[in-house]
């Protein structure tokens, strides 16, 4: 048989030549795919052309097992989880964005802004729940609310839960807090550093091109002074996430220059704890009306997961958003190369005012037994990704 075989491909390959129909196997690939390829299953370091190379090739099993080996390479076994609560301050805003469906204008029926007694509520709920290290705290650009209500709430939040992580306000709310008092960026995290915040979100940063931002978010911070936030917040000893918002008018070149920025920040500041994707939901939203977009699929999801675990080699922990992705994806994306599936969580409002379809909160349980499915060992975790021990008498509650 191998003598009328000088390919050496299996039968079933070779059944499918001169059909019309191309078996996977027969695949033929470019010299810039194979040398992609090469790298992403050696830990090599990708450029631009490599990652796009590996767009399109679109083989999401590849990506998949070269992911698993490069998180696996960092985190071993582990997949982290935390205990943690959001907190949406106001969804009272003065930027408009058409990606968002959160947000409200000033007089609107449905706007709302939380006071000290309405944080005062939340704060005694998050002191019953066991183990909770971290405080979760994004909302809208209000156009009323001072600096110092901000740097009040850090304070109220501090004082109440004074073990607790103070993970608050994005790069585009820091850029906002700057241009509303006339302070600079570095003098407005000092602040709220002073206050008692310990780490940045890594939201805001949707895709991180002008010709995008101009369309998508036109009012808020630009490109660089996202980046000119977060290189200052490292500086100053603010550890900080960042994120992408992918599957709206982006091109795929715009995501990988994205992420190709990300990795720059990182070589230069060590900064970035996790990296977290978020694909856009364009439900009741203005942007996905006007471009009649459709959220991505799962393949595109897990795609993209794992090429940007293979690019942001610098990046130690990637996030799957268990609220935006759905538990199911979420799961998954434990094989594609994340290694964290966020937290408890407690209460979400700007994601489900989007559509998002998943509960607003999750217990300890179900999260351990979801990573044990998947064959990862679950790892409970601070902000700054340092071990809880376990307790198996653990008596949980959610607000």
């Amino acid at each position: 048989m191998a003598e009328n075989n000088p390919t050496d491909l299996p039968a079933s390959v070779l059944a499918h030549m001169g059909t019309g129909r191309e078996h996977p196997q027969a695949k033929v690939r470019s010299a810039a795919v194979l040398e992609a390829r090469r790298k992403a299953e050696s830990g090599d370091r990708l450029t631009k052309e490599d990652a796009l190379a590996l767009y399109e090739d679109n083989d999401l099993l590849f990506l998949a097992k070269c992911a698993r080996a490069a998180k696996e390479r960092k985190s071993g076994k582990n997949v982290y989880y935390t205990v943690n609560r959001h907190i949406n301050l106001t969804n009272i805003c003065s930027s408009n964005c058409p990606l968002c469906a959160f947000q409200v204008e000033q007089g609107d029926k449905r706007g709302y802004v939380m006071e000290h007694d309405d944080i005062a509520r939340v704060l005694e709920q998050a002191k019953a729940t066991r183990n909770l290290t971290e405080i979760h705290i994004v909302s809208a650009l209000h156009p009323d609310k001072p600096l110092d209500y901000y740097v009040d709430v850090v304070k109220q939040v501090r004082k109440a839960l004074p073990k607790a992580d103070v993970k608050a306000f994005t790069p585009v709310e820091i850029v906002n807090f700057a241009k509303t008092s006339g302070m600079t960026i570095r003098e407005v995290l000092q602040v709220l550093q002073e206050a008692g915040l310990d780490s940045l979100p890594g939201g805001g940063a949707e895709i991180l091109s002008d010709r995008v931002r101009q369309i998508i978010c036109p009012k808020k911070a630009t490109t660089a002074e996202w980046l000119e936030t977060m290189r200052t917040a490292h500086e100053l000893g603010i550890r900080t996430n960042c994120s992408m918002m992918y599957g709206h008018i982006e091109t795929i070149e715009e995501r990988i220059d994205h992420l190709l920025l990300l990795r720059g920040l990182q070589d230069e500041t060590g900064g970035f704890q996790a990296f977290m994707l978020f694909p856009f939901h364009p439900a009741h939203t203005k942007l996905g009306e006007e471009h009649h977009l459709q959220r991505v699929g799962s393949w595109e999801d897990m795609k993209m997961l794992a090429l940007s675990r293979l690019v942001l080699d610098n990046v130690d922990h990637f996030k799957a958003f268990w609220i935006m992705l759905t538990m199911p994806i979420a799961q998954l994306a434990l094989g594609f190369g994340a290694d964290d599936l966020d937290g408890t969580i407690g209460e979400e409002k700007i994601i489900h005012a989007a559509g998002a379809k998943t509960n607003t909160g999750i217990t300890r349980s179900t999260l351990k037994k979801i990573i044990r499915e998947t064959g990862y060992v679950p790892v409970e975790r601070d902000t700054f990704y340092r071990a809880i021990p376990d307790q198996d008498d653990e008596k949980e509650v959610q607000g």
